[in-house]
């Protein structure tokens, strides 16, 4: 494989994504520390299993928004490997079953860390979301009916980096749940959504033409950034509240200082004009979503 083909691959699988989809598992291993029912070994494969379902996701999206036509000369933001010419089609969908073989066997692993590997009800539960976070990530712009088009998209976000994600890391790690988790399940799970929102904001006029109803074309980008402005106010008062309930040191509202980060990604978004404008607050909001975990999580921990 050339140097210019490992580029090619290295950029399809867009590893600056990768920080947001590492949230969901952090937050839920961050949240059993504090429990003091913590597993190294769940911790080790829950992100491994979260990386290769998140290159499978962009994988997938690159070979089902070329199939669909949502890659085309009006599209904006990075350019996608497929569309580029750089991987083929054929090329792209070998990458995606391999990287789906991964993903299983990660995910079969990872059961495995957390509740072993005796076949039982649990075991069944876990391995059946592990099919749904499977399709889900293929099946998002990819196959004959991508749901992805439909305007559902963000809902499966907000499942699967949320509270399956969180739900799910905690669950494995402690073998428990209570409803209080919801706060941060549901405050990953927004700020996720969010994300992909502010991607379908700068997208919106190729998605418009292509057919891609995302929920930015159908309600419009005026709407779309009050949907954005409740996505990322409600995670923080989400964290917000779960901090006062579980309230032991001042320390613990450390992941406040991310606030005015939050304000200005907001301020600019709701100025801006020219969707195409929108494309590095992706990675800003990606990483401040990263960085508030991590600070959310510090003070559980320490």
């Amino acid at each position: 494989m050339t140097n210019i083909n490992i580029k090619a691959w290295l950029h399809a699988a867009r590893p600056r994504t990768l920080p947001l989809a590492f949230s969901s598992s952090l937050m839920g291993s961050f949240v059993a520390w504090h429990d003091v029912h913590f597993k190294w070994a769940v911790f080790g494969m829950a992100l491994l299993t979260t990386l290769f379902l998140q290159v499978l996701s962009n994988l997938a999206n690159d070979y089902g928004d070329s199939v669909n036509g949502a890659d085309n000369s009006d599209r904006v933001g990075p350019k996608r490997s497929v569309q580029s010419g750089e991987i083929s089609l054929g090329q792209m969908k070998t990458a995606v079953i391999i990287t789906s073989a991964l993903a299983l066997i990660s995910g079969i692993l990872l059961i495995g860390s957390g509740i072993g590997f005796t076949l039982s009800v649990g075991w069944l539960v876990f391995l059946l979301l592990g099919i749904m976070a499977l399709s889900a990530a293929i099946m998002y712009t990819a196959g004959s009916k991508p749901y992805g088009y439909i305007g559902l998209g963000d809902l499966f976000v907000f499942l699967f980096f949320g509270l399956a994600g969180v739900l799910g890391t905690y669950f494995l790690h402690t073998s428990s749940l209570r409803y209080d988790l919801l706060l941060p399940a549901t405050a990953s799970g927004l700020l996720s959504t969010a994300v992909l929102n502010l991607n379908n904001m700068r997208d919106v006029k190729g998605d418009a033409l292509s057919g891609k109803r995302t929920i930015v074309v159908i309600i419009g980008s005026s709407w779309a950034k009050i949907y954005h402005a409740v996505l990322v106010c409600g995670a923080l008062i989400a964290l917000t509240v779960w901090t006062i309930i579980h309230y032991n040191t001042p320390l613990q509202f450390l992941f406040l200082l991310m606030v005015p980060v939050f304000a200005q990604h907001l301020a600019v978004v709701f100025r801006n004009k020219i969707p195409a404008e929108l494309d590095p607050q992706l990675k800003k909001l990606a990483l401040a979503t990263f960085a508030t975990v991590v600070i959310f999580g510090a003070t559980l921990m320490f």
